[in-house]
C-alpha cells in the first residue's frame, strides 16, 4: 500500500532453476510510457535475467495503465514524486522476500524507466547498480530537442520558460549525489529522448568518479533492432555479473562489437572467429 490508499501491482519473475533455500540478487525494471503497463505477455527481459540467476521485478506504479484513468493521470506533474516513492515500497518489500539477497540488488529502465535510472542515482543509494536506457537526464534541454511535444507539455505543464517543473523533476539536479555504478544506453538515431541525454548523464557519471559505461548504437532509434537488442543484453548481464554477481553473458560485448557472436544479415551464430 502507499499513502493515497493505491495499490501497487508487481511482477516477480524467480530465476530457472528457482531453489526456495538460496538467496539471489534482484533486478527492479522501471517501464517506460511512463503511461504505460507491464502485462503478462513475453518479453525477454522476463526470460534473459532470471536465465542468468536473477529475481527479477516488474512494478506497475503511479502512471501506469490499466487501473483507471485517475491513476494513469496522477503522474502527470509529478515524475520523481509518488511514481518513486511507489517503487522505493516495491523495493522494501521485495528485499524482505526470503530468497531475494538485499545486498545485491540493481535497477533497470528504458525511455521514462531511463529517467527513473537517472532519478535513482541523486536520490537513492540502495541499488548496488543500475542501468539507463534512453533516459531523460536534463529536462530543458530534452524539451528543446524531442521531436514529439505533446509528452513534456502534458506532463510537465507547459515549456521550460513558463512551467517550474521542469527544474523541479530534473535529475540534472542531483548530480552531487551521484553515486552508483551506471550503465548508460542509446542511439543516435533517437529523436524521442535524443542520445544528447545519455551523453551528458555520462558526463556527470564522469566529472562525479561514478563507475560507469556508455555505449551508443550509430543507427537505432528510440527502439533498437534485434541484433543491437543483442548486444544490449550482452552488456546488461556483463554489467549486473560485475556488481550483483549473476551469471556472465555467453560472449563479451567485445566479441559482438568485432562481429564475432552473430551475423547481422542473416542472423546465424558466427563459429570459429
Amino acid at each position: 500500500m502507499e499513502p493515497g490508499g493505491a495499490r501497487i501491482q508487481v511482477f516477480i519473475v524467480k530465476p530457472h532453476g528457482f531453489d526456495p533455500d538460496r538467496k539471489y540478487p534482484l533486478i527492479l525494471n522501471v517501464h517506460g510510457g511512463p503511461q504505460s503497463q507491464w502485462m503478462d505477455a513475453f518479453r525477454g527481459d522476463w526470460q534473459v535475467y532470471p536465465g542468468s540467476g536473477y529475481v527479477v521485478a516488474f512494478a506497475n506504479p503511479h502512471g501506469s495503465t490499466g487501473y483507471g484513468q485517475d491513476f494513469t493521470a496522477e503522474i502527470s506533474g509529478d515524475y520523481g514524486g509518488a511514481v518513486f516513492d511507489d517503487l522505493m515500497k516495491v523495493t522494501d518489500a521485495l528485499e524482505k522476500l526470503p530468497y531475494v539477497d538485499r545486498n545485491r540488488m540493481g535497477a533497470m529502465g528504458w525511455s521514462f524507466g531511463g529517467y527513473m535510472m537517472d532519478w535513482f542515482e541523486g536520490h537513492t543509494d540502495r541499488f548496488k547498480a543500475i542501468a539507463s536506457m534512453m533516459g531523460l537526464f536534463d529536462l530543458r534541454s530534452f524539451y528543446g530537442s524531442t521531436e514529439e511535444l505533446w509528452f513534456p507539455e502534458w506532463d510537465f505543464k507547459g515549456q521550460p520558460w513558463n512551467s517550474e517543473l521542469y527544474e523541479k523533476w530534473s535529475p540534472s539536479n542531483a548530480v552531487k549525489n551521484f553515486k552508483t555504478p551506471a550503465l548508460v544506453i542509446s542511439g543516435e538515431r533517437d529523436y524521442r529522448v535524443p542520445y544528447s541525454q545519455s551523453l551528458q548523464f555520462f558526463t556527470a557519471l564522469q566529472k562525479m568518479n561514478v563507475p560507469s559505461k556508455l555505449l551508443i548504437y550509430s543507427n537505432a532509434g528510440h527502439w533498437p533492432s534485434w541484433y543491437e537488442m543483442a548486444l544490449y543484453y550482452t552488456a546488461h548481464l556483463e554489467w549486473f555479473s560485475k556488481y550483483l554477481g549473476g551469471e556472465p553473458p555467453p560472449w563479451t560485448s567485445e566479441q559482438f562489437l568485432r562481429n564475432r557472436v552473430f551475423d547481422a544479415q542473416s542472423g546465424k551464430r558466427v563459429e570459429g572467429k
